[in-house]
């Protein structure tokens, strides 16, 4: 891949996408500077779906928002910054038109990031804040191996649940209860 010379805006980093030597990967913006994002593993995978499956009926019959899978976000904030949750939720009031192609020009409601092998504790906070820090209100960090997920919201607030716990969606989702036995009995 080649190497780039300079920090990029979001409007570089779509047209770079669009270039032959970056459009058969998927990328980050994070800082300005294209991070790529290798596929996710299978079971990784899984967890999108459960996730995504159980966050969109809830939402879905109450008419909250949209949720999505892998989608790209702009922060209204930061012109160096597009990140891609595995998971997400919008508000409708906030969330793209049915129908609008592109990246949504804000962040998401909610952002959840499934851990990969590859991935650390540490980065994955880091990621967390810069959700939290650029409009997300919630950001839910999923650790299979562990069978635990982070709670980490825009008041400060941060919690670690287990297995026998349950996952509620906080002000975003107000109502929402997931077990997350439910969630890790792949």
């Amino acid at each position: 891949m080649p190497v780039l010379e300079r920090l990029i805006d979001a409007d570089a980093f779509l047209e770079m996408q669009l270039l032959p030597e970056y459009r058969d990967n998927e990328y980050e913006l994070i800082d300005g500077e294209m991070i790529e994002m290798p596929p996710p593993g299978f079971v990784h995978g899984e967890f999108a779906v459960r996730l995504s499956y159980y966050i969109h009926a809830f939402a879905k019959a109450r008419g909250l928002g949209r949720t999505t899978v892998e989608s790209g976000f702009r922060s209204a904030f930061d012109s160096r910054l597009v990140l891609r949750p595995d998971v997400s939720f919008t508000r409708h009031d906030r969330a793209p038109k049915p129908g609008d192609r592109g990246l949504s020009a804000v962040m998401p409601d909610l952002a959840v990031e499934i851990a990969s092998p590859s991935d650390t504790l540490s980065a994955m906070r880091e990621k967390a804040g810069l959700y939290l820090r650029n409009g997300t209100r919630l950001v839910w960090l999923v650790f299979p191996d562990d069978e635990r997920v982070e709670v980490h919201s825009s008041s400060g607030e941060s919690l670690s649940l287990g297995i026998s716990e349950t996952l509620t969606g906080g002000d975003v989702l107000l109502g929402f209860r997931l077990e997350l036995e439910r969630l890790f009995s792949l």
